[in-house]
């Protein structure tokens, strides 16, 4: 072939493919817009070309109950298929006017995925840092290795101060924790000033409970009965009982609980 039809035979199939679908240098890859739908022209033109002719020559009622004798689940949609073909449309409702399709609308055709940011101007912006260690409020002091420096000072406070064992116990609790001192940013690598938190090598304790200190709950939740104690009140005088603190919920108490014993 000639280098002049060589050139006008990539003209046309030029002008013939779809700009997406055609082959790009790199360079043009990033100025070319993807397909909203995918191609409704199928590339096998011939398939079912058997089945259509049966059910051309032998009428479609015919054919139907020709075909529920040969073949396994009929109605099947994607025809025992695995991967659902893109024109496929799967009724999501028994009226059948809500569908959905495979991939349909693409991904391409679809808007960019806004990720939201947290604690702006924190470490934790960072959507790589997945630790949840340092604000993990409600677990915390429940290792008993850990526990609340508070509690167990006013523990120590009420025992004996000449006990030995006391004594022992005291220094134990002054010292504090031994493990996890951390690598105060000293790695393999050499020294790094990243946040301590932001590496598993340089966390330590005192790191730790200063991040659970900033994350601690601030607010006063309150019970289920809180918008309702008027009616409480009234219930419990109407029946000519004492007023209780707060109000029993259903099934917290077990029935032989609530017998009178005498």
């Amino acid at each position: 072939m000639s280098a002049p039809v060589k050139r006008a035979a990539y003209t046309a199939a030029k002008s013939v493919i779809p700009q997406a679908s055609r082959a790009v240098t790199p360079a043009q890859a990033k100025n070319i817009v993807p397909n909203a739908t995918s191609s409704t022209e199928t590339s096998m033109p011939w398939e079912g070309w058997f089945t259509s002719f049966l059910n051309k020559s032998l009428g479609d009622k015919t054919y139907q109950k020709l075909r529920s004798y040969i073949v396994f689940m009929p109605q099947d949609i994607h025809n025992l298929e695995q991967q659902p073909l893109p024109g496929t449309r799967v009724p999501l409702t028994e009226d059948g006017k809500i569908t959905a399709q495979f991939r349909y609308p693409s991904p391409g055709s679809q808007p960019r995925v806004v990720q939201p940011d947290e604690d702006d101007g924190t470490m934790y912006e960072d959507p790589y840092i997945g630790s949840y260690y340092t604000r993990d409020t409600r677990r915390r002091f429940d290792d008993p290795a850990f526990p609340n420096p508070e509690l167990e000072a006013a523990k120590l406070a009420i025992l004996p101060e000449d006990d030995p064992r006391v004594k022992e116990m005291m220094e134990n609790f002054e010292e504090g924790p031994k493990s996890s001192p951390g690598n105060k940013g000293m790695f393999a690598t050499g020294h790094s000033d990243i946040d301590s938190l932001r590496a598993a090598m340089s966390t330590n304790h005192a790191s730790v409970n200063e991040s659970l200190d900033d994350n601690m709950p601030d607010h006063l939740p309150a019970p289920n009965w809180w918008d309702e104690q008027t009616k409480v009140v009234e219930w419990h005088k109407e029946k000519k009982l004492p007023i209780p603190i707060g109000r029993t919920e259903w099934g917290t108490i077990p029935t032989r609980g609530r017998l009178a014993r005498w």
